[in-house]
Parts: C-alpha cells; sequence; structure tokens
C-alpha cells in the first residue's frame, strides 16, 4: 500500500491534518499549516484543504475527506451522548421504581435525576439538530446578552459575525457550562477574515459529570453549525474564531 502524501484537510471551520489528524485553524489562505511548504486547495471560492501539489482533484479528495471527518465526529458524539443519556433514564426509572415501593425518601432523588435526563436530553439535542436558520450577519453583543449576561465584555462596536443566531446562543452557553459561569471575562477582535473572541475563566475549566458535554460538543457547534473554530489549548479559557460578516 503506498503511503498517503501529508496534507490538510478542511473540517467545519478549521484543518486537520492527513494522516496524523493534528488540528490547526481557522481555515483560511492568509494561515497555512504548520509545516509545508504548502498549496492551498480551493473548490468552488473555498479553501478546502493545504497540500504540497496542487490541482482539481485533489481539492475534491479534500472536501470529501473533510464531509466524511465531520460525519465522523458527529456520528461519535451523537454516540456517546446518547449513551449517557440512556444511562441517566435507567437511574431515574430504577429511584421512580423504589420511591413507588415504600422509599419516600429516593423523591428528591428522582427530582435530581429527572434534571440530569433534561440536560443530557439538550446536550443530544444541540449535537443532532443544526439550526434551519441560515447563516447571517448577527451583532456578536446582542448574542452575548442572551447566553451570557453576566459576563464581564470588551467588544467593539462593529464585532459582527456571520452566522445562526440560536446556534451562535447555543454556542456561548455551552461555553459558559463549561468554563464556568462565574467571573467570566469576552473580547474581541479582528484577525484577517474572522473575529477571534477570547473567553477568559477566573479558574480552571470544571470537571463535568459527562465531559462530551463540554469541550466535544461545543468543538461541535462552533466548527461544524457555525463553520467556525474552537482553540481549547488554553486551561484558563478559550478562543473561539467565527467568521466575519464583510462590509457592505
Amino acid at each position: 500500500m503506498n503511503a498517503v502524501a501529508p496534507m490538510w484537510v478542511r473540517v467545519g471551520g478549521g484543518m486537520e491534518s492527513v494522516p496524523e489528524h493534528m488540528r490547526h485553524g481557522p481555515a483560511d489562505p492568509d494561515f497555512p499549516p504548520p509545516g509545508g511548504p504548502w498549496m492551498p486547495l480551493n473548490l468552488g471560492g473555498r479553501l478546502v484543504g493545504w497540500a504540497g501539489d496542487g490541482g482539481l482533484g485533489l481539492a475534491r479528495r479534500c472536501a470529501e475527506l473533510g464531509q466524511v471527518m465531520v460525519d465522523e465526529h458527529r456520528d461519535y458524539l451523537l454516540g456517546r451522548l446518547g449513551h449517557k443519556l440512556r444511562s441517566a433514564v435507567l437511574a431515574l426509572q430504577e429511584s421512580a421504581r423504589q420511591a413507588a415501593f415504600g422509599r419516600p425518601e429516593m423523591l428528591e432523588a428522582v427530582y435530581e435525576q429527572a434534571q440530569e435526563v433534561g440536560r443530557r436530553a439538550a446536550a443530544l439535542e444541540a449535537a443532532a439538530v443544526q439550526s434551519k436558520d441560515g447563516a447571517r450577519g448577527v451583532v456578536l453583543g446582542a448574542v452575548l446578552n442572551l447566553a451570557t449576561p453576566t459576563a464581564a465584555r470588551d467588544l467593539p462596536a462593529n464585532a459582527v459575525v456571520l452566522g445562526s443566531e440560536p446556534a451562535l446562543v447555543e454556542a456561548f452557553t455551552r461555553a459558559q457550562d463549561w468554563l464556568g459561569p462565574d467571573g467570566l471575562r469576552i473580547a474581541a477582535e479582528p484577525v484577517g477574515s474572522w473575529w477571534k473572541v477570547r473567553i477568559d475563566a477566573s479558574q480552571p475549566r470544571r470537571t463535568m459529570a459527562v465531559p462530551e458535554m463540554g469541550e466535544p460538543l461545543l468543538r461541535l457547534i462552533v466548527d461544524t453549525h457555525l463553520d467556525g473554530w474552537l482553540d481549547a489549548t488554553r486551561r484558563d479559557g478559550a478562543d473561539i474564531y467565527l467568521p466575519a460578516q464583510r462590509p457592505r
């Protein structure tokens, strides 16, 4: 079998290397991945990858691989979230059975477990359902008013991103759940054709009961639903790159 020539494939709004599966982002002609030298691969005016050689055939191959990777990442996360939801439902059923047969002290546990079932079901829905609202210009400050009303903010007045408003609200709500609601600071700056949204937390990231509801779910929403890129390398926060609306 011939070795696969190294290249980078666009996955949502970021890049993933083949065959190493390293991440780089955001996907932008002005931000080539490390290594190289690389040639940008475009298909229909969209950057779909980077490789040592160019050509339409390789660009099509990158686009196909990118879609396969998107589907694989989503299917894996849906499987994990579905498994965690089933576990929570089974625990709720058992507590409800015990409460019904002579253990009324289990009623408090039933309530808490029902809340957990709701949270896990909402996470599964967020991963599975992509908003039907098309991408449009959305004022970032308006999104944060809904998703993170208590966070300190430093946003330029012209911070307008291109995306689905419900998906944007979902993304920043999930970011707050993951990073912790207290002491968040959010700032934004233009970086090329993107808005880089920096989220700083006052404490280390939370250890979530269901780890998939933290970074993996946020990454799926940002990278796939919003065509952006999540940079979670910092332990004290995260950076979210979102496509900027071009001025008319």
